[in-house]
């Protein structure tokens, strides 16, 4: 098999990506949820330090929920019926989303928290 090119590597990323916020409702949630973010960084004014905490959650979050999805779509691909195993396999992907997103909302408040005060 050929080697793929990088235009190519890029051309599939980015319809990974498309498939990922066309098919996976949490996905878009998620991508909601930063844009907000982003947008009470910006009103907030977040030092560089504060903008790269949040940039790495957003990432964390968002590419653990990519990775999630695809696993899911694995795991039904191989053994579309109710299996225990496969069950367990999802839930604890899904645990890792939720473990990224509730620590990064720890995160957020640390950061947010004191700035909202300030200004009440």
């Amino acid at each position: 098999m050929p080697q793929q090119t990088l235009y190519k590597a890029f051309v599939h990323a980015f319809q990974g990506l498309g498939s990922f916020l066309r098919n996976d409702r949490n996905g878009r949630i998620h991508l909601l949820a930063a844009i907000a973010v982003i947008i009470a960084g910006i009103i907030f004014g977040l030092s560089a330090v504060e903008w790269c905490l949040v940039m790495l959650c957003i990432a964390g979050v968002t590419g653990f929920e990519m990775l999630n999805h695809a696993l899911e779509k694995f795991c039904d691909a191989v053994h579309p019926q109710t299996h225990p195993l496969i069950k367990i396999v999802k839930d604890v992907a899904a645990a890792a989303v939720l473990w990224w997103a509730i620590i990064s909302v720890i995160i957020a408040l640390f950061i947010f928290l004191p700035k909202i005060i300030a200004i009440l």
